[in-house]
């Protein structure tokens, strides 16, 4: 594992003030990642599409101070300070800083707000931790103004990776893979890199309904689920199985082949929740809801002839997929039937995005 590459050679002329704003978006993956290593590495590769509605928006202002021992920052989101967010950043902030050792010569003021309603019960760790990683990048980019813009991607997801494994998949878009993968050309554990293949042009457009089933905290985080794979009976099967089904993904990609993929991803969905159902403490994030959604979806493909299909994250929420050509069909049916099965009926129409956008 080589991260020397990312480690800054040369530390040029100080900047007394300068600020960067930058957008980033959460991402869905259709083959799903659960189990990892420290630090921050995954069990076995997985592949996202990456959205563009459900985005945060991060400013950072570095202003020059004295070099402190540890990262020096305040936080406000949406306007608001917010210090029972600040420990899992200054935690962000501890493991990168041996690769960005600038920001400890930098007062840091950050300001963040998301797109969708915080506590809606879409997961923002990727969106936020991926939004501070490329403030991070341009920050060394106007240090180090010969760096390339292929490393400050790179870095970033590198980055962003070891605030929220995810994040690596939320810098680029439409389809991202993070995990190394012998069919998967430049993948890494390290980052995430852009599917490297022509894209069948169904997917290009594809649509994701969220579906806001429970906007509550989950019961039990995604970093407890995580280490529950540490000693899961299934968690080698588990492993070999993601692997084998992001080649079958890659090849469904580029084929165009709808009903392979409406199974796989489908698949994939349910398995992930299986893991949490065999794992010891068990637990269940889906809700009522979530089963009554997912039959709903059933019937009204094999009454529509559609292809519409769902997949879940770690969380009771339903992420509804389906092609720009069915656009309409599909959310008067969202509208009319599975809103009711949201919290206050609430859903948000997104679609595949293309990643990261300066502010």
């Amino acid at each position: 594992m080589n991260t020397a590459e990312f480690i800054p050679k040369i530390r040029s002329e100080k900047i007394e003030e300068i600020g960067f704003t930058w957008q980033t978006p959460s991402n869905i993956a259709l083959v799903k990642y659960w189990g990892k290593s420290d630090p921050q590495l995954p069990k076995n590769a997985s592949i996202s599409f990456t959205l563009n509605n459900c985005h945060t928006i991060t400013t950072i202002d570095f202003s020059i101070q004295e070099s402190a021992p540890c990262a020096d920052f305040d936080l406000f989101f949406e306007g608001k300070e917010k210090e029972e967010f600040k420990p899992k950043i200054a935690g962000f902030f501890k493991r990168v800083e041996v690769y960005c050792p600038y920001i400890l010569d930098y007062k840091m003021v950050i300001n963040s707000e998301n797109s969708f309603p915080h506590s809606s019960g879409i997961a923002s760790s990727a969106s936020g931790l991926s939004a501070i990683a490329m403030c991070l990048m341009r920050l060394e980019q106007a240090l180090n103004p010969r760096l390339t813009e292929v490393y400050i991607i790179k870095k970033a997801s590198f980055l962003a990776r070891l605030g929220s494994g995810s994040a690596s998949r939320s810098i680029e878009g439409p389809l991202v893979v993070w995990g190394k993968h012998p069919k998967i050309a430049g993948s890494s554990d390290l980052f995430g890199v852009q599917f490297p293949y022509k894209v069948h042009p169904v997917f290009q457009n594809y649509q994701d309904a969220i579906l806001l089933v429970d906007k509550g905290e989950k019961q039990v985080s995604s970093t407890l689920g995580h280490n529950l794979m540490h000693k899961h009976p299934f968690a080698e099967n588990r492993f070999k199985q993601a692997n084998e089904n992001l080649s079958k993904m890659s090849e469904i990609l580029q084929n165009g082949h709808l009903e392979e993929f409406i199974g796989l991803v489908e698949s994939e969905a349910l398995t992930l929740h299986a893991m949490m159902l065999t794992s010891a403490p068990y637990f269940i994030l889906m809700k009522p809801n979530t089963l009554e959604i997912i039959h709903k979806i059933w019937e009204f493909r094999a009454a529509e002839n559609s292809n519409i299909c769902f997949t879940l994250d770690a969380g009771a929420n339903v992420h509804v997929l389906y092609p720009f050509s069915e656009k309409e069909k599909v959310n008067r049916f969202i509208e009319s039937e599975l809103a009711n099965y949201c919290q206050k009926k609430q859903y948000i129409l997104d679609a595949v995005g293309f990643g990261a956008k300066k502010g």
